[in-house]
């Protein structure tokens, strides 16, 4: 099937008592056994199984082109979920731009219990390469980056990874299936915070592993029921409603990104535009080739942290706020917001410094947005030197 077909169908067959063509939302905490070591459908308890859990699982686990699909309650608990594979000693290379919130988790939670990271830039393949160790066990890639969108070649690292016995993990947040399959490229895992471009209402929080390996799946569902991070049901029917808009959404984000960020390339005030969509964008030739599309996330150097401030405060259909990837347009400030947990001498060597501006480009008319960003520009003082 096509994608926007699986899209709507795939694991969400038609209710078999009533016909119901969307799944129910079955919010319960538990099910009635026939008899003693006999349930029901083979449902004893919602944290180890929902039927609208499942409905999601089956469905995400098709638009990745994966066999199995274990949902959480939050990207972060996917992501926590997913290095409890490991243990004690074991190294893990991230990518040294990854979201302020899976640094956080790598470097003051699980380093705690023994895992160790290597932060590094893994669109450099020399330097990821030399980066391995004996005990490396997994690789964990954001691509493009958040919030520089800096893009790692998939295809490349995974033989890396494959040759020296390490996994391949892959944060598809800001590309989504519509536009960029990890698993196909060789990918063992993809890792998404489903409250974003899934969902993409900005009305619940969850998050989704996505692999092939039964064996992997496995141990991820034991994980899912022994440490109970699990989503409620209603969440998880909030992103199936969401998922079956997702291909006409993603091309209009996308769409808007293309032509938003052509205007802010041309515009004084912009020192620098990150955008991969920019033929000016070094890795532009790789995004092309690795990706359908270039999604809707831009981020804008502004030179200041007063020049960011004016631009944030004056915009009037971009919404001030945290989070990405819903049918309305945001904008924030990483080195504030998102990425706060990561040290300032960290931020600035990768280019999250104090002007600099993220936008996640929404669904409405372009021409309002575009509007919009330039009169916000207009507020910017003459612009500070550039970073």
């Amino acid at each position: 099937m096509g994608f926007s077909t699986d899209a709507i169908h795939a694991g969400q067959e038609p209710e078999p008592r009533t016909g119901a063509v969307v799944p129910p939302i079955y919010q319960t905490s538990t099910y009635e056994q026939e008899g003693l070591g006999r349930p029901r459908g083979g449902y004893e308890y919602a944290r180890t199984q929902n039927p609208t859990r499942g409905a999601l699982e089956r469905n995400l686990a098709a638009l990745e082109d994966g066999q199995h699909a274990v949902a959480f309650a939050s990207g972060l608990a996917a992501i926590g979920s997913l290095l409890q594979l490991l243990q004690a000693g074991d190294h893990v290379i991230c990518t040294d731009n990854v979201y302020g919130g899976t640094f956080r988790l790598a470097d003051k939670v699980w380093r705690r219990f023994g895992l160790e990271f290597s932060f590094v830039d893994t669109s450099d393949l020399g330097q990821v390469e030399r980066t391995f160790r004996a005990t490396t066990r997994l690789m964990f890639v954001e691509t493009p980056t958040n919030p520089v969108l800096v893009l790692s070649d998939l295809a490349a690292l995974s033989r890396l990874a494959r040759a020296r016995g390490a996994l391949l993990a892959v944060d598809n947040t800001f590309m989504t299936p519509y536009f960029q399959r990890p698993l196909r490229l060789g990918a063992d895992i993809v890792v998404h915070s489903t409250t974003k471009y899934l969902n993409g209402h900005s009305d619940m929080v969850g998050g989704v592993v996505v692999v092939d390996d039964s064996g992997l799946a496995e141990r991820l569902r034991f994980l899912q029921n022994a440490a109970g991070a699990v989503p409620g049901p209603f969440d998880c029917w909030l992103v199936l409603r969401g998922v079956k808009t997702l291909a006409v959404r993603m091309a209009q984000h996308d769409r808007n990104a293309r032509e938003l960020a052509r205007f802010l390339a041309g515009h004084p005030k912009v020192h620098q535009v990150y955008y991969p969509g920019l033929a000016t964008h070094p890795q532009h030739e790789l995004a092309c080739r690795q990706a359908g599309g270039f999604g809707g996330m831009i981020s804008i150097e502004l030179g200041s942290r007063d020049n960011a401030r004016v631009f944030m405060e004056s915009l009037r259909v971009f919404l001030l706020a945290e989070s990405l990837g819903g049918v309305e347009s945001l904008v924030c400030h990483p080195a504030s917001m998102t990425h706060a947990s990561v040290p300032h001498e960290a931020r600035q060597r990768l280019g999250i410094t104090d002007g600099l501006v993220r936008l996640s480009v929404g669904i409405e008319d372009i021409e309002d947005l575009v509007r919009d960003v330039e009169q916000a520009l207009e507020r910017v003082p003459t612009a500070a030197a550039a970073v």
